[in-house]
């Protein structure tokens, strides 16, 4: 399954009535189940939660707890990158190798490294225990 093509078919379904932005993800665990989400906005803007927040939460509901790849798309001029916090939320659940690929509905694409957009990133090993 195509994680573009499945973050593409979802993003459709995005509440963005504030912003128009609409933004679709799709993630591959470890165990090869895939997971979608989507841009959800609320009256109480910027409160709304991200694609990939959604997709990664999806996840974790499933019984995954590993991102082995993920694929974000919107309708912009370039590929679309996920946010700081995004970014970290992934950090959580992959390492830096995880391929993060940024997509536009026109058909652009890219793919880098976790680490190469998250570099230096605050991870569990940062806190004492």
């Amino acid at each position: 399954m195509d994680l573009v093509e499945t973050a593409r078919a979802v993003r459709g379904n995005a509440h963005a009535p504030y912003s128009g932005f609409k933004v679709g993800a799709a993630l591959r665990a470890a165990s090869g189940r895939v997971y979608a989400g989507v841009n959800v906005e609320n009256a109480a803007y910027p409160e709304g939660t991200c694609a990939e927040a959604g997709a990664i939460a999806a996840m974790v509901a499933g019984g995954d707890t590993r991102i082995a790849a993920i694929a974000v798309i919107a309708d912009c001029p370039d590929p679309v990158p996920p946010c700081g916090g995004c970014r970290q939320k992934i950090a959580e659940f992959a390492d830096g190798a995880t391929p993060v690929t940024m997509a536009t509905v026109a058909g652009a694409s890219v793919t880098r490294r976790l680490d190469e957009l998250l570099p230096g990133a605050f991870v569990a090993s940062h806190m004492p225990r």
